[in-house]
């Protein structure tokens, strides 16, 4: 599925629910089923600056696509980052580095998060941004 198609199953799972209770709820269920990180990639290298909880990234570049595995302290955080790798893993980089992400406003997300979790998000959707601008300069230098 292309970054766009993720993004809109999201914003389409999200119109199931009435209430943000229930939105809460389907985010902390979809953090239960993230696949987790490989516990050798909880370093400090891949803690995510300006999460008030503990969120570890990995990124791996395989067959020309970025794929990311992550975990978190927090049940919430780990909803909001399993959308993140949802819609971007498995992306080429020049995909994820051109991608308007969207599906945060459309859902409602950012009025309803506190702004330590807001620009938490924010700092993941960036590492993964810079991850992939980083990939795409190598791939050009080869």
């Amino acid at each position: 599925m292309t970054i766009k198609e993720q993004q809109d199953q999201i914003v389409e799972d999200f119109e199931l629910f009435d209430d943000w209770m229930d939105k809460y709820e389907y985010i902390i269920q979809l953090g239960k089923e993230l696949p987790l990180i490989d516990e050798k990639f909880k370093t400090d290298e891949n803690l995510i600056k300006g999460c008030q909880s503990k969120v570890w990234l990995h990124a791996d570049f395989k067959d020309g696509k970025l794929h990311f595995t992550a975990n978190s302290d927090a049940l919430i955080t780990k909803g909001l980052v399993s959308m993140v790798i949802q819609v971007l893993s498995g992306q080429t980089p020049k995909d994820i580095a051109d991608a308007n992400i969207y599906f945060i406003d459309e859902i409602g997300l950012q009025s309803h998060l506190s702004p330590t979790r807001s620009n938490g998000l924010l700092s993941m959707l960036k590492q993964i941004k810079l991850y992939a601008v980083a990939y795409q300069a190598k791939s050009l230098q080869q």
